[in-house]
């Protein structure tokens, strides 16, 4: 009898809203300010869609704690999310670079901050993020940072991500969000647009980069973790 191949990844779940809740109520709890936020946000921000997910906040909270960071970088804030997780995760010496181009919605992360009692440990700089990226380089904070969080214009991603790589320390982490683009990325019949050719590169060139180990894992819309070797 011929032998069968078998499948060589299996889906042991099929995830759905009450998985996924399930998953987030056997996780450490967001906090009130975040829930807070997250709130406000749904309910007056019409691209809120953009808000860091409850499962990557408690994420990310464990790695920045598992690597005792002090320094992070967050590169694309929006209401100010993921910029308040970082910093709750830390102590109070803890940094947080938050990088936005607008202040649109920056303007409401600011006051949630300062309800949270955490803006003192965050550096908002409004400008190009590959401008902070280069800025923090030019004043010799290269091999530095602890954690670096990328979640901003798809298009962009390849900057943030060789910037990121000069300013974290070996062993540090860079999470990369959306790289799953909704399940585009491996559909060859997928609509081919920007953001799409985008982060398709960027998938396939962390793939081959022998700087970093890595793995994406599928939480949320997708995140890549990597770690600089050397």
């Amino acid at each position: 009898m011929e032998k069968t191949t078998p499948t060589q990844y299996d889906v042991k779940v099929q995830y759905n809203n009450s998985i996924l809740n399930y998953a987030i109520d056997h996780s450490d709890q967001l906090t009130d300010i975040q829930k807070e936020l997250i709130q406000f946000t749904k309910e007056n921000i019409e691209r809120h869609i953009m808000l860091t997910q409850a499962e990557q906040c408690s994420f990310f909270k464990l790695l920045i704690q598992v690597l005792n960071a002090k320094k992070t970088i967050d590169i694309g804030v929006f209401t100010g999310l993921s910029s308040l997780t970082a910093a709750l995760a830390m102590g109070d010496e803890g940094r947080v670079v938050a990088c936005d181009v607008s202040t649109d919605y920056t303007q409401h992360a600011l006051k949630f901050w300062a309800k949270a009692g955490v803006d003192h440990k965050i550096n908002l700089k409004i400008q190009p993020a590959s401008k902070t990226l280069q800025e923090l380089i030019d004043q010799g904070e290269e091999n530095t940072y602890d954690f670096v969080f990328i979640d901003a214009d798809k298009t962009g991603y390849d900057t943030y991500y060789e910037l990121s790589l000069k300013l974290i320390r070996k062993g540090g982490i860079i999470a990369i969000d959306n790289v799953l683009q909704h399940g585009r990325v491996a559909d060859p019949n997928a609509n081919v647009e920007p953001n799409l050719v985008a982060i398709r590169a960027l998938n396939d060139k962390i793939l081959a980069d022998k700087r970093v180990t890595k793995t994406m894992l599928p939480i949320a819309d997708g995140i890549t973790l990597v770690t600089k070797i050397n």
